[in-house]
C-alpha cells in the first residue's frame, strides 16, 4: 500500500499539480517493486533456459542421428505449442487466477529444463527425437502460462509506463540470452552434456518460492471480447506480423548460426555461445531507451517499428554476407552485424505491446486486467508462431542452399514487414488528414448557416 499523503499535498507547482503528488507518483509502490522483481525474474529464467541450447544441441543431435530439418523443428516445435498455449492461457487468465498462473509455469519448466539434461541417456534416432519433443512441448506450455500471466501483471502495475517498464526488463531477457550461450557452452564442454541443464533447471525451480511469497495477485472481471476480434483489426494484424518476423529472426539463428560458425571459422563450442553475446547484449542495453521513447513520445512508434525492420533486413543481408553482394564472410562482420540486429530488434518490439494495447482501447476494448490478457497472449501467440517459423523454415533452407542464402530470406521477410507498416502509416496519415479536412469544412459550413439565420440587424 502506498503511504498518504503528508499535508504538504496543498502546496501547487507551476502547472495545477500537487507537488508531493508529483514527487509521491514517482516512487516505486511495494507492490510494484515485487512485480518487477518476479517479472526480472522469469524473463532472466526463460531466456537462458532458451538460448542455452544454441552452441552445443545441434552438434549433439547430429551425433544422434538427427538430421539438420529435425533440428529445426525440436526448436520450432516450442513455438507451436507456445502459441497454442498462450492464446488459451490469455482467454482464460482470469478465470486460472494471474499468480497461480505464473508460479505454476515456472514449477513446471524448471523440472522440464532437468528432465531435458537426460535425453543423452535416449537411444538414437526415433526414440531420441520423440523424447526431445516431448520434453519441448511441457517446457514451450509452461513457460507461456509464466510469461502472459507476467506482461499482464506488468502492464496492470504500470499503465502509463508499460513500454518503459517492459524495455528496463528487457535487461533480464538480455541478460538470460547473454549468459545462456556461453554458460552452457562452457558447463557442456566441462562436464558433458547433463549439467548445463540440471543447473539452469534448478535456478528456477529456486525462484519459485520467492514469487510465491513477493507476487501480488489482481483480480478482474471476465471479457466478452475474443482474439478475433482484436487480430481482426487491420493495425493489430500488421503489428503481429512485425512480432512474428522478429522473432522468426532470432528463431532462425538458433539452428543454424552455431552450425555456420562452426565450419566456417573452426571455432569451438564454448567461443561460439560468446558470436551470440553480440545480439543479446546491444539488445539488452537498447531496449530501456527504446521503451523510454516509446512512452514519452507515443508518436516515435511509428517510426521505430518501421526504421527498426528495415535496418534488420540489412543486417541478415551482411551475415552470411547475402551472395550477390560479392562480400568476403569475416568473422568481425557477423559480430557487427549481429550488434545491429540487436539494436534494431529493440527498436522495434518494445513499441509493439502498447501500440497493440492503444488500439485495442480504441476499438472499443474494456481497460482492464481481461483485456491485458488477450494482448499478453496475443503478443506471445505470435511471436511463438515466428520462433517456429524461423527455426523450422531455417534448418531446411540451411540444408538446401545454405546459410548465406537462407540469412537472406529471412532478411527479406523483415524488409517486407518493415515496407507493409510504413505503407499503413501513410495511408493511416492521410486519412486523418482528410477526417480532419472534412471536419473543418462541415464545422464553417454550420457556422455560415447559423450566421445566415441571423437578423441582419445583429
Amino acid at each position: 500500500m502506498d503511504k498518504p499523503l503528508p499535508p504538504e499535498s496543498n502546496l501547487t507547482s507551476d502547472n495545477g499539480q500537487p507537488e508531493v503528488v508529483r514527487k509521491e507518483s514517482r516512487r516505486l509502490s511495494r507492490e510494484q517493486l515485487f512485480t518487477l522483481i518476479s517479472a526480472g525474474s522469469i524473463n532472466l529464467g526463460s531466456m537462458m533456459c532458451y538460448s542455452i541450447l544454441g552452441p552445443f544441441f545441434p552438434n549433439e543431435a547430429e551425433k544422434k542421428d538427427v538430421s539438420n530439418t529435425v533440428i529445426g523443428m525440436i526448436f520450432g516445435c516450442y513455438a507451436v505449442f507456445n502459441l497454442l498455449s498462450s492464446l488459451l492461457f490469455g482467454k482464460y487468465l482470469v478465470h486460472i487466477g494471474t499468480k497461480f498462473m505464473f508460479v505454476a509455469g515456472m514449477f513446471v519448466s524448471g523440472g522440464a529444463t532437468i528432465l531435458f539434461g537426460m535425453l543423452d541417456q535416449a537411444p538414437d534416432g526415433p526414440v531420441f527425437i520423440t523424447m526431445c519433443f516431448l520434453v519441448r512441448v511441457v517446457d514451450a506450455i509452461s513457460f507461456a502460462a509464466s510469461l502472459t500471466a507476467s506482461s499482464s501483471i506488468l502492464a496492470k502495475a504500470f499503465p502509463s509506463n508499460v513500454a518503459t517498464v517492459m524495455g528496463s526488463l528487457e535487461i533480464f531477457s538480455g541478460l538470460g540470452l547473454v549468459l545462456g550461450p556461453p554458460l552452457g557452452g562452457f558447463l557442456y564442454q566441462t562436464f558433458g552434456y547433463e549439467v548445463p541443464f540440471i543447473f539452469l533447471g534448478c535456478l528456477v525451480l529456486l525462484m519459485v518460492p520467492v514469487n510465491m511469497c513477493i507476487l501480488p495477485d489482481y483480480d478482474s472481471a471476465p471479457s466478452q471480447h475474443s482474439f478475433w476480434k482484436l487480430i481482426s483489426i487491420p493495425k493489430v494484424g500488421l503489428l503481429s506480423f512485425v512480432i512474428m518476423s522478429l522473432s522468426g529472426g532470432f528463431g532462425f539463428l538458433d539452428p543454424t548460426l552455431s552450425l555456420f560458425v562452426l565450419n566456417k571459422f573452426n571455432l569451438s563450442a564454448g567461443y561460439v555461445g560468446f558470436v551470440f553475446l553480440g545480439l543479446a547484449l546491444s539488445y539488452s542495453i537498447s531496449s530501456p531507451l527504446f521503451g523510454l521513447l516509446s512512452d514519452k513520445i507515443p508518436y516515435l512508434r511509428k517510426w521505430l517499428l518501421v526504421s527498426g525492420s528495415i535496418i534488420t533486413a540489412v543486417c541478415y543481408m551482411l551475415l552470411g554476407p547475402f551472395p550477390i553482394l560479392r562480400i568476403e564472410s569475416r568473422l568481425w562482420l557477423l559480430v557487427l552485424a549481429l550488434v545491429v540486429n540487436g539494436i534494431s530488434a529493440a527498436m522495434n518490439i518494445i513499441p509493439t505491446f502498447p501500440e497493440i494495447l492503444s488500439c485495442a482501447y480504441e476499438n472499443g476494448f474494456e481497460e482492464g486486467l481481461s483485456t491485458l490478457g488477450l494482448v499478453s497472449g496475443l503478443f506471445g501467440a505470435m511471436w511463438s508462431l515466428g520462433a517456429f517459423i524461423g527455426p523450422t523454415l531455417g534448418g531446411f533452407l540451411y540444408e538446401k542452399i545454405g546459410f548465406e542464402w537462407a540469412a537472406a530470406i529471412q532478411g527479406l521477410w523483415a524488409l517486407i514487414t518493415g515496407l507493409a507498416m510504413g505503407l499503413y502509416y501513410i495511408v493511416e496519415h492521410w486519412r486523418r488528414k482528410r477526417c480532419e479536412l472534412q471536419n473543418t469544412l462541415c464545422t464553417e459550413e454550420d457556422r455560415e448557416e447559423r450566421t445566415s439565420l441571423l437578423p441582419h440587424g445583429i
